[in-house]
């Protein structure tokens, strides 16, 4: 017999799974989420109900929002269960559900209009967003936002309904400077190098197509934090909703599976206040930069390093990848070679202890993460997370060879074939162009380097391009097994 999640459920719950210590008909909405997808609720959602569940902080509740039709799916999945959503935390030896209520509304996603008022309520303080990588406009190649991307220019359009996240927060600060009101913080909770910094350009890039003065105000009067985030949380299928069922006795019709740990960094620069997060343990410091870095070239830097060879084996899950010694012994060379070198002191940190922590968290075999959700949107992924490693190693004057590998790896993997000839189904919005360019590098690698908007510089840099085109002509001639052996024998 199992429990069907909703409010009126809550004092039912099994006796295996925790509810909310608070009444959330007593909570005041202080922020509105753009994206609310499982990173959210297994992460920022989680923080707050902790901090709820301490008693302080009720008037910080969130209130979703979206752009995109798609997302009408998940709001509808979460109302049925009034907005609550169930979070499991898995490891090896530890598996506990709770169901968490920090969430109070959920906007219709694309009613740029309702959005846009609610924006406006002098009681929402922060505007947060995990809109992924490709949210943010920006070129893959100069890492700055493109203010001649079609949709931008649509929403910079006299009398325009907008429909991009950007359109829709600067619709919202215009009202509330119009209004006199305080203006929102602007929150990004992606992983994006300087997360801050690129909303602010986004923002105000907007703005500035609009309006000069417009776009100074939102200079001088909006804050735009910085923050490092961080849980590994794959992606929902039936087989969570199984596990929830059959090991807790609930039904939800979009739990959330994640790993224990969790982390996030975050400046302290807010304009109209901030919930009191660090009770709950979020480290506020004056520089999020080093604790940026580091995760997104040792932790991201190392999914996409284990992702391709083993999307190429045809391995399913990320905890069966690192089971392969050829997968999880190149993963810790590259790592403490190439990658790790480049990362600078992070307070409080020795790297290759956080290293290792990566190391066991890839490891997880509770988690179910696939490596087809690490191989996905290479474009937008590789730029932030490797491209910017081998540029420093390139300048430093040192070897490139297992950053080169990955990226052959990355260029194999999109021809779309493993190496046992099974189809890979597009995995990247761009997938069309990748496969097409990936095809002709079999012949001429060079011409994967000469995707500009995605290497840049580092596609013309002779020691790169060389040790590239040697590791794509091994893979093709070989395949990934013989080509990492190679390599790890210091051989390739």
């Amino acid at each position: 017999m199992t429990v069907k999640l909703s409010s009126s459920n809550l004092a039912k719950l099994p006796a295996k799974v925790a509810g909310p210590k608070y009444d959330r008909a007593a909570l005041k909405p202080g922020i509105v989420h753009f994206g609310v997808g499982n990173f959210h609720r297994s992460h920022q959602a989680v923080y707050l109900d902790d901090l709820f569940n301490s008693g302080i902080g009720h008037d910080w509740a969130l209130v979703g929002a979206g752009v995109f039709e798609g997302e009408k799916i998940g709001r509808g999945k979460l109302a049925e269960q009034d907005w609550l959503t169930t979070v499991v935390e898995q490891d090896s030896g530890h598996m506990s559900a709770r169901v968490t209520g920090a969430m109070i509304d959920f906007l219709m996603p694309g009613d740029a209009a309702g959005i846009i008022e609610r924006l406006a309520d002098p009681a929402i303080k922060i505007v947060s967003l995990t809109i992924t990588e490709g949210g943010y406009f920006i070129d893959p190649a100069s890492g700055v936002f493109n203010p001649t991307h079609p949709d931008i220019v649509a929403d910079a359009q006299p009398s325009a309904t907008p429909k991009t996240v950007f359109g829709i927060i600067l619709a919202g600060l215009v009202r509330r400077r119009d209004d006199g009101v305080v203006p929102f913080t602007v929150m990004s909770c992606d992983n994006i190098p300087h997360n801050g910094h690129v909303t602010s350009d986004g923002v105000i890039g907007l703005a500035r197509l609009i309006d000069e003065d417009l776009a100074n105000w939102v200079s001088e009067h909006v804050a735009f934090p910085n923050g490092m985030v961080d849980r590994i949380t794959p992606a929902t299928t039936d087989r969570e909703r199984g596990i929830l069922a059959s090991e807790f006795g609930l039904e939800d019709n979009w739990p959330v599976f994640c790993e224990p740990f969790r982390q996030w960094v975050l400046e302290d620069h807010f304009t109209d206040g901030r919930p009191p997060l660090e009770k709950v343990g979020v480290q506020f410091v004056r520089d999020v930069a080093p604790y940026e870095l580091m995760k997104i070239r040792i932790l991201n830097g190392g999914h996409a390093t284990i992702a391709y060879p083993a999307g190429l084996m045809d391995i399913h899950f990320v905890h069966e990848a690192m089971q392969e010694p050829l997968v999880s012994s190149f993963l810790a060379k590259l790592e403490r070679e190439e990658i790790i070198p480049t990362v600078p002191p992070v307070p409080d940190t020795v790297l290759e202890d956080y290293y290792q922590l990566i190391e066991s968290r890839f490891s997880n075999p509770k988690i179910g993460d696939t490596v087809r959700r690490l191989c996905l949107d290479g474009s937008n992924r590789q730029p932030k997370f490797i491209i910017p490693t081998i540029a420093d190693r390139l300048k430093a004057g040192k070897g490139v060879a297992g950053l080169a590998l990955e990226s052959a790896l990355w260029c194999r993997y999109c021809f779309g074939t493993t190496d046992s000839g099974a189809v890979i189904e597009p995995n990247d919005p761009s997938w069309d162009r990748l496969q097409a360019t990936a095809k002709a590098a079999k012949d001429a690698p060079t011409a994967w380097l000469a995707m500009e908007d995605i290497y840049g510089d580092v596609g013309r840099a002779t020691a790169f391009v060389e040790a590239f085109a040697h590791a794509l002509n091994v893979l093709w001639a070989n395949g990934a097994r013989a080509t990492l052996t190679r390599y790890l024998a210091g051989a390739l």
